[in-house]
């Protein structure tokens, strides 16, 4: 598994808009649709996720609601891998775990149908979603991966916002690797 170099890594932080005082005064926005948007960017992320996965003897990709859906799917589509979507409360259709977390100001709760992994005994599982700030959605998504019976053999961001030290509260739990850091 081989990871960037700075210079690529450089060309990929290059397509991320920075946003000032998004949502609200003092938050930095790092935008992913200008990334998102560039094909020439778009392509070269993907291959080297596919490049750095394809060897993992994984079984699914599972992805966070909402942007993780984008990344993970296209993964799943390069490595020809089985999408699974860990989603918000009461979109899921079929019986369901659920995993609170807590946020700033409150709790959030995500969901995963209870035969996501199709009965796999053991299924290796790479979770990814975009970004990593303070780690309460990813680490709900461990541990939902967890209910099912499967085991999260990593746990993969475009994003890893340091400073929140979401990233290293994973890192307790399953191996994390994050693309950026910012």
């Amino acid at each position: 598994m081989m990871k960037l170099k700075d210079e690529e890594k450089k060309y990929l932080e290059n397509s991320i808009r920075t946003v000032l005082d998004f949502p609200k005064k003092g938050i930095v926005f790092r935008d992913i649709t200008t990334l998102l948007n560039d094909k020439k960017a778009l392509s070269f992320l993907l291959e080297h996720l596919s490049k750095y996965y394809e060897n993992a003897n994984l079984d699914f990709v599972v992805g966070i609601e909402s942007r993780g859906f984008i990344f993970a799917s296209m993964l799943c589509a390069k490595l020809k891998l089985p999408f699974v979507p860990i989603r918000k409360p009461n979109k899921l259709p079929f019986e369901t775990f659920f995993e609170e977390y807590d946020l700033e100001y409150g709790k959030d709760r995500i969901e995963i149908h209870k035969d996501a992994f199709l009965g796999k005994k053991d299924a290796k599982i790479l979770l990814v979603d975009d970004l990593i700030a303070t780690g309460g959605t990813a680490l709900a998504a461990y541990k939902l991966i967890q209910k099912t019976g499967a085991n999260c053999v990593e746990a993969c961001f475009l994003i890893n916002l340091k400073d929140l030290s979401g990233a290293k509260k994973l890192q307790e739990f399953t191996s994390v690797y994050s693309i950026l850091e910012f």
